[in-house]
């Protein structure tokens, strides 16, 4: 029967082009494969994947509410192309826990809208995101490992709207060390810089925080999934994620008591 799972796992792994390589990310263990096979058959599989990028304003060792240390978001082992599950979330699925999504200007959650061409051509698939998501590259791994990633087109830091758009969705993130740094007129982001590794959750509520700053944006609880199987399922983009003005306008703190629906297209 162990045998039977791990082929199950494999197949899946294979078929959505998980296998990792290179120096730039690491390998998912057998039994992380295992374990992805046995989610999806035991417990309600998840079908598609919203891709972001969320930042340290938002996980981070010593973030406020939750107090993870380092060891909890893999910042001991931080570096430009790391995809490895933050330890955390690979030990907690199916918790439910808060988390604080920054500042306005200061965003932790950020949508990729708009997928460069060099993203599509660096391999190792024919998927943008996906080679994003395997650090191919220029994406964070080979000789050049961030080549393709500055001033990136349509990187859109999520304000209260955008975040209440996500509720009921799967989210599947990237998760930097340091800030995105975003550029306005025209929109763009530079996605340089160490990583923590990667999350996946269900986006359950959003609620405006009343312990913060002025320009505190809500809080989101989320409920924590097998980032694996996040992995290998249908990626995602926001396509409708609502686009900030300037680093202050508008000043969106407070999520809307109902809000538009999300468009998710297929991520290129």
């Amino acid at each position: 029967m162990k045998q039977q799972f791990f082929s199950s796992a494999m197949t899946l792994v294979l078929s959505t082009g998980l296998l990792l390589f290179g120096s730039g990310c690491e390998t998912l263990t057998n039994q992380e494969l295992v374990n992805a096979s046995s989610n999806s058959l035991s417990g309600e599989p998840v079908s598609q994947s919203v891709f972001l990028v969320i930042d340290e304003e938002s996980i981070d060792n010593g973030n406020q509410p939750n107090n993870f240390s380092e060891v909890d978001v893999n910042d001991q082992i931080a570096r430009i192309g790391q995809r490895q599950i933050l330890q955390y979330f690979k030990d907690n699925v199916g918790k439910t826990i808060t988390l604080y999504t920054g500042e306005v200007g200061d965003e932790g959650w950020h949508a990729l809208k708009t997928i460069p061409d060099s993203w599509k051509t660096a391999g190792p698939t024919s998927n943008g995101t996906r080679n994003f998501l395997l650090a191919g590259p220029g994406l964070g791994g080979g000789n050049d490992p961030e080549k393709y990633l500055d001033k990136i087109p349509n990187v859109t830091p999520l304000r209260a709207t955008g975040l209440k758009m996500l509720v009921g969705q799967t989210v599947l993130a990237v998760v930097y060390d340091s800030d995105a740094s975003i550029n306005y007129s025209p929109l763009n982001g530079s996605l340089k810089g160490d990583n923590l590794g990667i999350v996946a959750f269900d986006v359950i509520e959003v609620k405006k925080r009343t312990d913060g700053s002025s320009g505190s944006l809500p809080a989101v609880t989320i409920r924590i999934r097998d980032a694996a199987q996040a992995s290998a399922a249908a990626l995602k983009l926001f396509n409708n994620a609502p686009v900030p003005r300037s680093s202050s306008e508008p000043y969106d703190i407070n999520p809307p008591a109902s809000a538009p629906a999300a468009v998710l297209v297929d991520a290129q």
